[in-house]
C-alpha cells in the first residue's frame, strides 16, 4: 500500500475535459464501430483492469472517468488507490455496465492509467534510492504536452515532488538568461526588482565561481548543473544551508545515490516524466454468463 500521508488530488474537472478529448479523439467521427458491429446494444459485461508487472499505480479516477463518459451506466469500484504498489495480477479497478461502452472506453482508460502509473514507478524508483538522504526527488518541466498536470500529479503519487509547473509559477533563471542579461548577479538582481513577494527565484550555474557570486545576490535555489559528485559536495560546503541546492543534469538510477549523499536538497529528473516506460496493466473481461 502507499505511504503518502497526504495524498495528491486532481480536480474533477480537469481529468474530464482530458478524458472527453482523448476519448473523442479515439471515436472519431462514428464511434466504436468495431463495439458496434459485433456486440447487440444488450449485452453488458463485467471487466476487471489488473497490474502485469509490479509497479506503483497512478490515474485511477482518470481511468475511471473514461468508462463513466464512454456511458453512465457502466458502475466503476476503484480496488486500490494511487499511490498504492501492486504485484503482477493485483486487480485495480473493476467495471460492469454495458459491454460496448465498456470496450470503446478500454484503451484511453489503459492509456492514462499506464503511462501515468510508470511515471509513478520511476519516480518511486529514484525516491527509493535516496531514502537514506535528505534529499528529494523533483521533476521537470520536461513533460508531454497537455499532460503536464497529470505527470506532475504522477511523481507526487511516486513518492516525488514538483518543481515549478511552468513559466509563470516561479523565476528560474538558466544559462541563456544569464549570457543575454549580462552575468549571474546582474540577472539575479533583475529578477528580484521583478518578483512578488510570493515567487521565488532561482539561478542555475556551472560553476563554482558562479556559485559564488549568486550566493552573493541573495537567490532562494540554485541549480548546480551537470557537476560531479566531487564538486557537489563541495558547492554544499561554499553554501553553507544559506540557499537550497538543486542538482540537474543527466541524473540516472546508477548515479542518483552518489548525487544525493554530497548533501544537496534537491535532485532533479527529467527522465521520470519524458522517458518513463508505460506500466503494463490490461483490462480483463468476462460477458455475462460466462466465468468471471
Amino acid at each position: 500500500m502507499s505511504a503518502i500521508a497526504n495524498r495528491p488530488v486532481l480536480p474533477a474537472l480537469m481529468i474530464e475535459d482530458a478524458v472527453k478529448a482523448a476519448l473523442l479523439e479515439d471515436w472519431g467521427r462514428a464511434g466504436d464501430i468495431t463495439a458496434q458491429a459485433t456486440l447487440g446494444p444488450d449485452l453488458t459485461a463485467r471487466a476487471v483492469i489488473a497490474a502485469r508487472q509490479p509497479g506503483v499505480l497512478a490515474g485511477l479516477e482518470i481511468a475511471a472517468t473514461a468508462f463513466r463518459l464512454s456511458d453512465p451506466a457502466i458502475a466503476v469500484e476503484p480496488v486500490l488507490s494511487d499511490g498504492d504498489a501492486v504485484a503482477p495480477g493485483n486487480v485495480a479497478l473493476r467495471v460492469e455496465g454495458p459491454a460496448r461502452a465498456v470496450l470503446s472506453a478500454e484503451r484511453v482508460a489503459l492509456n492514462f492509467l499506464g503511462h501515468l502509473s510508470g511515471v509513478a514507478t520511476a519516480t518511486q524508483a529514484f525516491a527509493s534510492r535516496i531514502a537514506h538522504t535528505k534529499t528529494r526527488v523533483v521533476c521537470t518541466r520536461k513533460t508531454t504536452p497537455g499532460l503536464r498536470a497529470f505527470e506532475k500529479y504522477a511523481v507526487r503519487c511516486g513518492g516525488g515532488a514538483n518543481h515549478r509547473f511552468g513559466l509563470d509559477d516561479a523565476i528560474l533563471i538558466k544559462d541563456n538568461h544569464i549570457a543575454v542579461s549580462g552575468g549571474v548577479r546582474a540577472a539575479i538582481e533583475a529578477a528580484r526588482a521583478f518578483a512578488g513577494h510570493l515567487v521565488k527565484v532561482e539561478v542555475e550555474v556551472d560553476t563554482l565561481g558562479q556559485l559564488r557570486e549568486a550566493l552573493d545576490a541573495g537567490p532562494d535555489v540554485v541549480m548546480l548543473d551537470n557537476m560531479a559528485p566531487d564538486t557537489l559536495r563541495e558547492a554544499v560546503e561554499i553554501a553553507g544551508g544559506r540557499v537550497l541546492l538543486e542538482a540537474s543534469g543527466g541524473v540516472t538510477l546508477d548515479t542518483v545515490a552518489a548525487i544525493a549523499e554530497t548533501g544537496v536538497d534537491l535532485v532533479s529528473v527529467g527522465w521520470i516524466t519524458h522517458s518513463a516506460p508505460v506500466l503494463d496493466l490490461g483490462l480483463d473481461i468476462a460477458l455475462d454468463g460466462l466465468p468471471g
